[in-house]
This record gives C-alpha cells, sequence and structure tokens, in this order.
C-alpha cells in the first residue's frame, strides 16, 4: 500500500472538522509538505454544492499530465456524442481493391480512426478478416496503398518530450491504427556472456548490444531514431531473470499498416507485384481526397463512443486520446478552421475550447496542445478541473463519463492506490504522470456519506521521485475529515 502517511492521517483527522476549513487546510498542507523538497502542488476540493472544502494555490496553473484526457473526453460526450451513428460512419476504416488499367488491382486501405486487430484471438474490428476478404476475391496485386489522410499529418504535438516517442507512450497520432500502433519486444536471458534472445518484429532492424550475466543486476534499454527502422537493443540481463518485455511506438503508422498488410496477404497465397506506398495529407493542404472506384470495399467500423472513452480514461490510453481529438477537428463544430484542416489537431482543439466556453470553464483555467496529456505545454489549475467535472457530472452523458474513471483500489491506473483503505471503491478519479508531475482529479465519498469534486496538482517533482504518496494520504485526510 503506497499511503505511507494514511495511519497517522487518520489518526489526527478527529479534530479537523472542529477546526474549519483553515485547520483543515493546515493540516492538508503539512501532509503535502513530506513530498520531495521543491514540489509545487494545486488543490481544490468542493462539495455538491459548490462550496470549498480546501483550496491551495488553486487558481495557479499546472502541467495536467493525463488530467487533460478529463477536457478531451468530456468535449467527445458533448459533442459528438450527440449523433452516434456519425461518430460510427465517420470513423469508418476501410480495405478495398482498386481497377488498374493493364494491372492487377491495388490494395488501399482507407484509415477513418476505426482500431484494427491482428490478435489471433481477435473476435471485432480484426485486420485478418479484411485480408481475408480481399484474397479470397484476388490472387494477384498491384501497389499495397495506405491512406491516412483523414487526418492531417500531426503525429506528435507540440511539447511531446523527444524520450517519449520511440515508446507506446508516444506512438505517433494517425487515422490508421493496427494494434493500437504499437510492437512488442521481448529479450530473454541467454548463457552466461552470450548475447539475450530478442524477439522483435522483422519490420525493425534489430542492433542487439545486450549480454546475459550471471551476476548483477538486469538493466536493459531501447533506442532509434525518430522516423528510423534501426532498434538498438542493449545493456544486461541476468540469466535467471524472467523474460524482458516492453512496447515500442511506431512512427508511420500508415507505413506500418501497409508493410502489415503486404505480409499478410503474401502469407496466404496471394502475389503483391507492386510496392508500399503511403498517402499522407500535409497540414493547410486543400487536394481533393476522393477515393477511386473500388470493386472490393470492406469496412471496419470504430468502436462506440462510451467504450473509447473508458478505455482511454481507464487504461490512460494516449493513442487513441490523440484520435478522438482529431475526431472533433473533423466535426462541423470548429467553425474558426480553415476548409482543409478538419482533422488537424488545430480543429480539434478549436473545438474543445468552444465546449469548454459554453461549459463557463474560466478560459485563463487552460491552455492544451494535445488530447493526451503527453504535451509539457498543456496547462490547467484545479479551479479549471473542478469546474468541469461539476459541470459534466450535469449533463446527459454525465454518468458514462465518471464510469469510465479509474476506480480506487479497484481497477484502471487507480486499481493498487486506495486498496485497503476508508475510499477503496468510493473515488472515481483520473491519474497523470509526466516528468516532475502527478495529477489526480475526480469524485470521492466522504466519511460522511456527501460526495466531494477535488482536484490535486503537483508539478516540480524531483526527478526520480513522485508526490502520489503525499497527494493520496492528503485525499485520505480530506475524506475522512468531511
Amino acid at each position: 500500500m503506497r499511503l505511507g502517511l494514511s495511519l497517522a492521517v487518520l489518526l489526527a483527522c478527529a479534530p479537523a472538522q472542529a477546526q474549519g476549513a483553515d485547520g483543515l487546510r493546515q493540516q492538508v498542507e503539512a501532509v503535502l509538505a513530506s513530498a520531495p523538497a521543491g514540489t509545487r502542488f494545486g488543490v481544490l476540493v468542493v462539495d455538491e454544492t459548490g462550496k470549498e472544502i480546501v483550496a491551495i494555490n488553486a487558481d495557479q496553473r499546472f502541467i495536467p499530465a493525463s488530467n487533460t484526457k478529463l477536457f478531451t473526453t468530456a468535449a467527445a460526450l458533448e459533442l459528438l456524442g450527440k449523433n452516434p451513428a456519425g461518430y460510427e460512419a465517420d470513423g469508418v476504416t476501410t480495405l478495398a481493391l482498386v481497377p488498374v488499367a493493364g494491372g492487377a488491382p491495388d490494395v488501399v486501405l482507407t484509415g477513418g480512426g476505426a482500431a484494427l486487430s491482428t490478435a489471433q484471438d481477435c473476435t471485432r474490428r480484426c485486420f485478418g478478416g479484411l485480408v481475408n476478404g480481399i484474397a479470397a476475391k484476388a490472387r494477384k496485386v498491384g501497389n499495397v496503398i495506405a491512406d491516412d489522410t483523414a487526418f492531417t499529418d500531426q503525429r506528435w504535438s507540440p511539447g511531446m518530450s523527444w524520450n517519449n516517442i520511440p515508446t507506446d507512450s508516444g506512438t505517433a497520432a494517425s487515422a490508421m491504427i493496427v494494434d493500437d500502433n504499437e510492437l512488442p519486444l521481448v529479450v530473454t536471458a541467454a548463457r552466461p556472456g552470450e548475447p539475450a534472445a530478442v524477439e522483435l518484429s522483422s519490420y525493425f532492424t534489430l542492433r542487439n548490444e545486450t549480454q546475459s550475466t550471471a551476476e548483477g543486476e538486469t538493466k536493459l534499454g531501447f533506442e532509434r531514431a525518430i522516423n528510423g527502422r534501426e532498434l538498438r537493443v542493449f545493456g544486461t540481463i541476468r540469466t535467471d531473470a524472467a523474460p524482458w518485455h516492453d512496447q515500442l511506438g511506431i512512427d508511420d503508422p500508415a507505413d506500418y499498416a501497409a508493410w502489415t498488410l503486404r505480409e499478410a496477404l503474401i502469407a496466404r497465397g496471394v502475389k503483391v507485384a507492386g510496392k508500399i506506398v503511403v498517402r499522407h495529407r500535409a497540414v493547410h493542404a486543400d487536394e481533393s481526397r476522393k477515393s477511386a472506384r473500388a470493386e472490393l470495399a470492406l469496412a471496419v467500423t470504430p468502436a462506440p463512443l462510451d467504450e473509447e472513452v473508458a478505455l482511454i480514461n481507464k487504461r490512460s490510453q494516449n493513442l487513441h486520446a490523440e484520435v478522438l481529438l482529431r475526431r472533433l477537428g473533423q466535426a462541423a463544430f470548429a467553425g474558426d478552421i480553415a476548409p482543409g484542416d478538419e482533422g488537424s489537431l488545430e480543429a480539434g482543439l478549436a473545438a474543445m475550447r468552444g465546449v469548454f466556453d459554453k461549459a463557463g470553464i474560466p478560459r485563463g483555467g487552460y491552455d492544451f496542445s494535445d488530447g493526451s496529456g503527453m504535451s509539457t505545454y498543456n496547462r490547467v489549475s484545479p479551479r479549471a478541473a473542478v469546474a468541469l467535472l461539476r459541470w459534466g457530472k450535469a449533463q446527459g452523458w454525465g454518468a458514462v463519463w465518471r464510469a469510465s474513471l479509474p476506480v480506487g483500489g479497484v481497477d484502471g491506473t487507480l486499481r493498487h492506490r486506495f486498496a485497503g483503505t476508508p475510499l477503496a471503491g468510493k473515488l472515481w478519479a483520473k491519474t497523470g504522470t509526466l516528468n516532475a508531475t502527478n495529477a489526480l482529479s475526480g469524485y470521492l465519498t466522504a466519511t460522511s456519506g456527501r460526495e466531494l469534486i477535488f482536484s490535486i496538482l503537483a508539478n516540480d517533482v524531483p526527478e526520480g521521485s513522485d508526490a502520489v504518496p503525499a497527494m493520496d494520504a492528503a485525499v485520505a485526510l480530506i475524506a475522512a475529515a468531511n
């Protein structure tokens, strides 16, 4: 249990109510002071009427990390949720045979935002099912084309740390999604002194600089250049260690999708006579994106919006959050965006701002550069986060949104936090972790049974540490005192 301070905190809670708001604030500040030196906190807690329970730097702005997803998913439920059928229709991914004069037909995979899976046990939105349909129709094809022009080619947001890009946390955003645009990496120890065995998709070229060792610690890493296809895996692994696992991000999802499609066609006995072709759309592009007439077209619709929102918030899934932001940018809500820029980062952010203006969230309380929270340019005040939570709760989709949040001690990114405490099963909140940042915002049921709405943001956390234990203890204190 991470709440190392919880017992002492809860024992000290009894007089907190009698001391009033000032006394509770002082106790919360004392708990937060146990965080690593230099950490800066913002806190706001209110009851269901909006009355302040605790406020500490509530109007200061903080890097929110994945608390950004609260804003992205709320905007999506408000705008895209009004037309579920349209949301699914606009996000269709298709695979088609397109006739070519004098030659074999091309195979064209056109991404719309639906996430495809190559898993052997796949039952929904299966990549293999699409490929089987093509293989049943054609034994020879020309070019294998992947088209992700439904979104502009803005794979990463301003302010994303370069070191996150090769990982699954920073995989590129695209209208083309295959296996969440991630690839597994597995390293298994060999005999002492020998290189470890590395399992890696042939999409990448491997440079294996690992060594198996009978002594010392397992310390492995990987690196590659952005948009590079060579992966260097390095470090040591103990011979008695379990296999080491990680996930790699894809920098050009359309290229990877086309490569995967080509490999799948060949595996099914289809001859591929042409080459891989990738189509992207530049920012501010004005060319027509009408597709050629197909003789066979197979389609996959995206997951329903409530499923996407749950995936994004429960697991803190970055790619799906970025895709959802661009889906907002495809809608007709961003009126200040020039024609041709639909599906862009800017269009999605404009649509979000329109929602928050109508919701009455203070404009000075937020700025966003992405939809996932990976950008260090994002800023949110505790007051803006609480305003969003109060407003969202009152909307028709509020119950769906709340249910999408991790539950303390139960599931999602909170499954190991608050377990075995009075808040287990009584706290619904979005987590956030980024460089020097921790965040937690949501709803909790206090000891009295009344509901509190809260946001606690920590920035400037020293390297190699985190503010989570102090934050969780402060939340436990507030809940016990109310």
